[in-house]
């Protein structure tokens, strides 16, 4: 079947001498002094002499395409005010006969037949006949309708309704009921749902501020106005706002490039290759960009159907679901429907953002948890029975009890996202019940669902781990060098694997899918393990490098063709026979781990662990001298129990129990003048010493109850994980490659990346030459200085950011040139680090998972602590191009 958007052949075999001309050629206003010429056609009904087709009215007068538009606009205005019937065309000259909008340049809209697809609708304005092409008029209109061919302005059309909603006030004054009824009202004119709008001004708002506070009020409102008003469109509000459409377990990709986009900006804002290049090199978002083209689209024939919240997620959800032959041409149409239909230039802003993935607001999943918390402990929908706290109570409580009081509410919802990370599920419950512990019941852990991994805190050595475990007891396990997996089993034997990143990995292993009927013993029936995938010499037992993981194919693996053995070395188990055990302590999970499921050499076994205390230093310094021998990269340090066991040196001390648990201590109020480092450190230890330290699995934690000990961490050589982000060209022998190269920390608030280091050192020059290669001028790799980096210099390359680095340093700086961590050790400057070097790429982890500020922050704060660090006001040096450097 041919494509809709082809044109129709007739039946006559003879070819069609039509010109086609497209809606730019109409609307592009031409010089006065120049006559276009137009091909003659054998049904022009016009002499040969006639083929210049002057677009004249008078025999001195001489009309452009818009000027035209216009005249017969105004003519058609007046008879339909007179209501007298007419027939447009027959008044019209041969010549102007020709200047009639061609049927091509509506029916390219046109997509594959769906009628409840909005984003496949021809046209909705009331100048389409039945056929789908524009008209002048139709016969039987009343003296109210203006069923005229109508020139609509495109750059200047926007939602002045939903713009003026105050969204960035505090949600204590705020009150959705407000500005609901002209909302609704607008919104009852274009099928009752949420407009795109309200969106947009909510993400306009966002932008326009870098304090969290406000932030998280802005959504707050937002969230609050979308429960009372529309509660259906909440869940695809929150999608669109975290710049996703479905959960990471859910393979559903919009599959988009950026010559769609681009394809797209052009064909719906009239604007040729070098208009687009010249605003994206401007801009260098594509964002900006097409706020730019909006704003320079003068007209359009077709008025703007304004877009909703649920109208635009159903079109991205088309988009990602559309799969083989013609899904292209489908998936364009879709996204140009989109744009056209945007009204004012900011909707296209964020459209064209979220079709790109880089929305780029700051509402990442930890601020959006805390808003829904927030916005249904305030709102909730029409109709619905649960309790919430008026506004006028909390605007009375002190700032104390407000935060308390938020706060149970926000570590709900994060739990319940830490077990099931997934909106779909989280949304309708909050919508039902609201905040209450019912709420943690409904979102569970759920068997083929990943919960979000435990992580572990880094430490420098193992002194420092000691001091931390003072008084309790610990295990120490090997900490293999793989890949971190979740392992999920149901009743029926079905099976499913997920990474650290919660992706779907069960094809990738179907040697230990084959291999969960075996492993499981007597009396389990369903369960939730985890364990570190590492790649092994089945003969031997010896492992292999991390590397040789990664040459294994990752989708569509027949185990006969599978040439890289792995063994499962489990380590902990989270669900048992329908029950969670989270909440039990580490010893009893892995008694149960151990005693219920069945080794088999080396394809399932579990970590290499010893137990421990503080007092066995030298027990714990051997293990892990055996571990770095057996090519592990050092040990996890994990708390047995939750009870605290005091420790004798300090019989005093109250022991302390998961039930008294200290709260965090506040901040306190600064004084004028400088504390001491040591000073700090006591402050520090005051508020952390005897914090307890709980047995339990905290989903999407990162606690001292779980620490790293890698061999490569020592006092006096912290490492960073770090994205590279820029380039420079290189000096003498170095002119060739990229040297040095900018790297970030990035902020998890802001979602943005912030420079830290420019480095040039521990590069080889096989590594230097693919790097060159990987990020080459005019590749996909190089984009245009992008807005979420922060950074004043001006690189001669920018990255895609897409690596992760480790890097080692000689100390950390505050700098006036880099905006790393700015405000959390310092108002006015930022941090940086001396004589940066480069160790390796961490392949094991995503830019997600890069170092944040914070973390950098709180390096800084230690080497303060240890009196590393003499001159607090040194800056960071620039790297000389040298190669003494190496």
């Amino acid at each position: 079947m041919a494509s809709p958007s082809k044109r129709r052949k007739t039946n006559n075999h003879k070819d069609s001498h039509q010109t086609v001309r497209g809606l730019d050629y109409f609307f592009g206003i031409q010089n006065p002094k120049q006559r276009i010429a137009v091909p003659p056609s054998d049904h022009d009904g016009v002499d040969a002499d006639e083929s210049t087709n002057e677009r004249t009215i008078g025999p001195n007068q001489e009309l452009n395409d818009e000027q035209l538009a216009r005249k017969l606009q105004e003519e058609w205005d007046a008879e339909a005010r007179d209501h007298v019937p007419h027939k447009s065309q027959d008044r019209l000259s041969p010549s102007q006969q020709h200047s009639k909008i061609p049927d091509d340049s509506i029916r390219a809209a046109d997509v594959p037949p769906d009628s409840n697809d909005p984003s496949q609708e021809i046209l909705s304005s009331p100048n389409c006949g039945k056929d789908g092409k524009a008209t002048a008029t139709q016969e039987g209109v009343g003296p109210s309708t203006k069923n005229t061919l109508s020139l609509q302005s495109a750059g200047t059309a926007e939602d002045a309704i939903s713009s003026a909603v105050p969204f960035d006030e505090s949600p204590m004054t705020f009150d959705p009921s407000r500005y609901l009824p002209d909302l609704q009202k607008h919104w009852a004119t274009h099928g009752g749902e949420a407009s795109y709008g309200l969106l947009t001004r909510c993400f306009v708002l966002v932008n326009s501020t870098q304090s969290r506070i406000k932030i998280v009020d802005t959504l707050v409102n937002f969230l609050r106005t979308i429960i009372e008003g529309d509660p259906e469109s909440l869940l695809p509000a929150v999608w669109l706002a975290t710049n996703a459409i479905s959960p990471p377990y859910i393979s559903l990709e919009l599959g988009l490039g950026g010559s769609a986009i681009s394809k797209a900006l052009k064909n719906m804002c009239g604007l040729d290759n070098a208009g687009l290049k010249t605003l994206y090199d401007k801009h260098g978002d594509a964002g900006d960009v097409a706020f730019e083209a909006k704003k320079r689209q003068t007209f359009t024939l077709r008025k703007p159907k304004p877009l909703s919240i649920k109208g635009v997620f159903q079109s991205l959800v088309k988009v990602a679901n559309s799969k083989g032959t013609g899904s292209q041409e489908f998936k364009q149409r879709i996204v140009e429907r989109l744009l056209q239909d945007s009204q004012g230039a900011e909707e296209s802003r964020y459209l064209v953002r979220t079709l790109s993935q880089h929305l780029r607001i700051g509402a990442v999943k930890t601020t959006m948890l805390i808003a829904l918390s927030r916005a249904t402990l305030i709102s909730k929908p029409p109709g619905a029975v649960f309790e919430t706290k008026k506004r006028e109570d909390l605007a009375k409580m002190k700032k104390e009890v407000l935060a308390e009081t938020y706060a149970r509410g926000e570590e709900l919802v994060k739990a319940c996202f830490a077990r099931r990370p997934d909106y779909n599920a989280l949304v309708p419950c909050l919508l039902e019940v609201g905040i209450a512990d019912e709420l943690l019941v409904r979102c569970g852990l759920a068997l083929h669902i990943p919960l979000r991994p435990m992580l572990g805190s880094i430490t420098r050595d193992l002194g420092e781990m000691l001091t931390k475990l003072q008084g309790r007891d610990f295990s120490c396990e090997y900490k293999y060098d793989g890949q971190r997996a979740q392992v999920h089993c149901d009743e029926n034997g079905k099976v499913s694997i997920f990474s650290r990143h919660l992706e779907v990995m069960t094809d990738k292993y179907p040697d230990l899918v084959a291999l969960v009927p075996t492993i499981r013993g007597e009396g389990v029936s369903s369960f939730i393990l985890e364990g570190e995938v590492v790649a092994i010499d089945r003969d031997s037992g010896e492992l292999k490098a991390f590397q040789t993981l990664t040459n294994r194919a990752k989708k569509d693996v027949a185990i006969g063709s599978i040439k890289v053995d792995v063994c499962l070395f489990a380590f902990d188990l989270m669900y048992l026979n329908g029950e969670e055990l989270l909440s039990r302590s580490f010893r009893e999970r892995r008694e149960l781990l151990r005693s219920l499921f069945v080794e088999v050499s080396n394809q399932f076994t579990w970590v290499k662990s010893i137990d421990a205390t503080s007092a066995d230093s030298e027990t714990v310094l051997e293990f892990f001298k055996s571990a770095t021998d057996f090519k592990c990269e050092g040990i996890m340090v994990k708390v047995l129990d939750n009870v605290f066991n005091p420790d004798p040196a300090q019989p005093g001390d109250e022991p302390e129990t998961e039930e008294k648990i200290p709260p965090t201590p506040s901040k306190a109020v600064k004084k004028k003048g400088k504390a001491s480092a040591t000073e700090k450190a006591e402050e520090r230890e005051k508020g952390t010493r005897r914090k307890a330290l709980l047995a339990t699995y905290e989903p999407d934690k990162r606690l001292d109850s779980w620490l790293k000990v890698k061999k490569d961490y020592n006092t006096s050589a912290d490492t960073i994980d770090l994205i590279p982000i820029a380039g420079w060209h290189g000096q003498g022998r170095k002119a060739k490659w990229w040297s040095p190269i900018l790297l970030a920390v990035r902020n998890p608030v802001t979602g943005s990346m912030e420079a830290v280091t420019k480095c040039i050192s521990g590069f080889t020059d096989k590594f230097y030459q693919a790097n060159k290669e990987k990020y080459a001028e005019g590749s996909e790799n190089v984009i245009a200085r992008p807005s979420y980096v922060e950074y004043a210099g001006h690189p001669d390359v920018w990255f895609e950011p897409q690596e992760v680095w480790e890097m080692a340093f000689a100390d950390i700086t505050k700098s006036p040139t880099y905006v790393a961590a700015i405000g959390l050790v310092s108002a006015d400057r930022g941090l940086s680090m001396r004589f940066p070097r480069f160790l390796k790429v961490r392949e094991d982890k995503g830019i997600d998972e890069a170092s944040t500020s914070e973390f950098l922050a709180e390096l800084w704060r230690k080497q303060e602590a240890k009196g590393s660090l003499e001159d607090e006001g040194a800056v960071a040096p620039e790297p000389v191009e040298d190669d003494e450097w190496y």
